[in-house]
């Protein structure tokens, strides 16, 4: 079975000032969401293949109820520079029609989807020092939504395609089965770093190009 990178979110401030550094280099924003009975709500960068999603917990009450607090969400959030690992990892299925999972998961259910649908969210869910995990079964191509959903794609930075996905973690040598089955779909790297860090690769980095976000956000983007 195989699958695709969907989307990767860090937790930030409130209002992710931390996207502005993105900006000034040449990422054009897309629009934001929020999500009702969740708590969290984002800013949004769009490529070809993929998302980036910063965000952050507007109402901690609702981060905090049933059924969301089994995400551990606020928690993350809350801890994001005391020891927690402030990112989420989300798959899809490469192909649209199946509904296999790739890692050990319970479905999850926030208000903001019909009744009918869930997220698969990792059972590592409770483990902050790794990223979330979670499959959605909607998931798509940004340069294949409809006309509606349509984001901006085209950066003046030049780049379109997130080619690597690579985890910097201090517990990289000791994976949960959660976590290494991500690895195993060969759609996120994994390595050892004294500090959490996320890089991500695009278009083959022929350009030999990067830019360290860091220490505002534990980001690096090579092209």
């Amino acid at each position: 079975m195989a699958f695709e990178f969907d989307h990767l979110f860090i937790c930030t401030d409130i209002g992710a000032p931390e996207a502005e550094p993105l900006v000034s280099l040449g990422l054009i924003e897309g629009s934001s969401n929020t999500h009702p009975g969740q708590g969290t709500t984002n800013r949004r960068f769009f490529f070809h293949n993929a998302m980036l999603e910063l965000l952050w917990v507007y109402d901690p009450e609702e981060a905090k109820s049933e059924p969301i607090h089994r995400t551990h969400l606020w928690e993350r959030w809350a801890n994001r520079n005391n020891g927690a690992c402030p990112f989420g990892l989300c798959l899809r299925p490469a192909t649209d029609s199946s509904d296999i999972i790739a890692f050990p998961s319970w479905p999850y259910r926030p208000p903001y989807l019909p009744e009918t649908m869930s997220i698969a969210v990792g059972n590592n869910s409770n483990v902050l020092t790794e990223p979330m995990l979670f499959q959605t079964p909607y998931g798509q191509r940004p340069d294949r939504y409809s006309a509606e959903r349509l984001q901006p794609l085209d950066h003046p930075v030049g780049i379109q395609e997130i080619t690597r996905v690579e985890l910097v973690s201090p517990t990289a040598n000791n994976p949960s089965p959660e976590l290494q089955a991500v690895i195993d779909t060969n759609q996120v790297k994994l390595r050892v770093g004294a500090e959490y860090c996320i890089e991500l690769g695009f278009d083959g980095e022929v350009q030999k190009q990067q830019v360290d976000f860091r220490p505002g956000l534990p980001l690096i983007i090579r092209w």
